[in-house]
């Protein structure tokens, strides 16, 4: 057979190569390696049957048992060669899957070391299976030497060079399958497991939580009791000569009222958020499509995702000696209205602003401050995407040394973290997720250096309906 490159001569006509030409120049040289290698193996018409056989079969049969019996049942048939069918329990047990010969009580486990080579052992041939490689940390053990299993044909101690290839190509062939299965069977168990904890979760985190809004506004309510009390004492005209006593009484009463007030403020906002993001994250759409799945609705930028960030990270930012710069921030007065998943979209602000707690360091800002500072701005951006959309652009900026370059280019991938880490604990997902959920919103995250600090961004189409299409409480804000 003549292997002539004719990969011009068939393009055709006005097809320009691409940046993919690259990839099919290789592909095709490896089919034509592969042409060339089955030419020499010599495989009888029978065996070359063998195979497709065995490939048309394994689309037929998907079930575990079922590919198992076909395996020990195609060199029975075709050659009359016993054949059986262990796999890999764990990383050192070798367990009978399937025998040509049916059920056997002789033959429940491998004994011995697990092969790493095709071996005559007695009247047997050996051949261990290997899978992919590529996605062999997809399995649920470390297979030794990359071996999943073995076939053990018999006899075998009679079988020619040329057979005993056959049947190496053979057990290739039922790896690469067997693997796959291996793969999908644990698959179906992780999403079965996925659906019940989804339930879970509902049942047992999500409704509950719910109670706690009932039981915050009856605690508010109580609170209200007492700011009545102290107004009731501060109006009664009879006790305005009162004795000391009774005024230490009554400021104790107003201080109890200040302070329960605030710290149940503080208390309730902690607990909205934690909601919001417990309920975002833990949607239920999310594990049963196996993606996030957007809830948009028109939000009110500033009140419902900005000021409640900062007011979150304010504390934790001042604890450590990190000012939050207000002239600086240009955060606008003007109202943004944008289609968003609230929850998605505040949490990856809220990424932003846990960054700036772990990474913010002294810096020099452009008017000659000194010190630990963050900022975060809002612009509006006009026609900034496609169509003429105006867009508006979130950022937020820390204080201390720009990254480095070959930082800059990683970082929204999954799994990188920057080389200023130091001894910060961290998974490298964040700034991931920051990119997913923008981008399934159709927007744009970034970064960039600036003088004195670093500035993360995202960019978000506005796509706000006309006012009649805002909720009340939205067009109340």
């Amino acid at each position: 057979m003549e292997l002539r490159d004719e990969a011009a001569a068939d393009r055709p006509e006005g097809c320009a190569e691409d940046q993919n030409g690259g990839r099919a120049r290789r592909i095709e040289k490896r089919i034509r390696k592969k042409i060339k290698d089955h030419e020499a193996y010599g495989f009888s018409r029978r065996e070359v049957l063998l195979l497709t056989v065995f490939f048309d079969l394994a689309q037929e049969y998907w079930g575990s048992e079922d590919f198992y019996a076909l395996c020990v049942c195609l060199p029975k048939v075709f050659f009359g060669l016993e054949c059986n069918l262990y796999l890999l329990e764990d990383e050192e047990t070798l367990s009978l899957a399937r025998c040509s010969l049916g059920t056997s009580e002789k033959l429940k486990s491998w004994g011995g070391a697990v092969p790493v080579e095709p071996t005559i052992s007695g009247d047997r041939y050996v051949v261990p299976l290997r899978g992919n490689r590529e996605i062999s940390e997809l399995l649920p053990f470390d297979p030794p030497q990359g071996v999943i299993g073995c076939i053990e044909i018999y006899p075998g101690k009679d079988l020619d060079e040329r057979r005993k290839l056959f049947f190496e190509k053979f057990a290739n062939r039922v790896g690469y399958q067997l693997h796959i299965r291996i793969i999908r069977d644990n698959n179906i168990e992780h999403i079965n497991f996925i659906r019940n904890l989804v339930q879970d979760i509902g049942h047992n985190v999500i409704v509950p939580n719910m109670y706690f809004k009932l039981y915050f506004n009856r605690l508010k309510g109580r609170i209200e009791g007492l700011k009545a009390l102290a107004e009731d004492m501060h109006r009664d005209e009879s006790l305005v000569d009162a004795p000391p006593p009774y005024a230490r009484r009554r400021a104790t009463v107003e201080y109890l009222y200040e302070t329960m007030a605030s710290q149940f403020q503080e208390i309730f906002s902690h607990y909205e958020q934690t909601s919001l993001f417990l309920e975002t994250l833990l949607r239920r759409r999310h594990f049963e499509e196996g993606r996030y799945v957007l809830e948009k609705r028109v939000c009110n930028l500033r009140k419902q995702v900005v000021e409640p960030q900062v007011q979150r990270f304010r504390p934790r930012l001042e604890e450590i000696g990190v000012q939050i710069d207000p002239a600086s921030s240009g955060i606008l007065d003007t109202r943004i209205y944008l289609m968003a998943d609230v929850g998605l979209i505040s949490q990856v602000y809220a990424n932003f602003f846990s960054n700036a707690v772990k990474y913010t360091e002294p810096g020099l800002l452009e008017d000659g401050r000194q010190g630990k500072f963050v900022t975060y701005g809002c612009e509006v951006l006009k026609g900034h995407f496609k169509g003429g959309l105006d867009g508006v652009r979130l950022s937020v900026f820390s204080t201390g040394p720009h990254l480095k370059g070959e930082d800059r280019a990683n970082l929204f991938r999954p799994g990188f973290r920057a080389s200023n880490v130091r001894n910060q604990h961290g998974t490298g997902h964040g700034l991931f997720f920051v990119r997913q959920v923008v981008e399934l919103h159709g927007g744009e995250v970034g970064y960039e250096p600036r003088p004195g600090g670093n500035e993360f961004y995202i960019i978000l189409p506005i796509k706000a309906g006309p006012e009649q299409d805002r909720g009340p409480e939205e067009r109340r804000a």
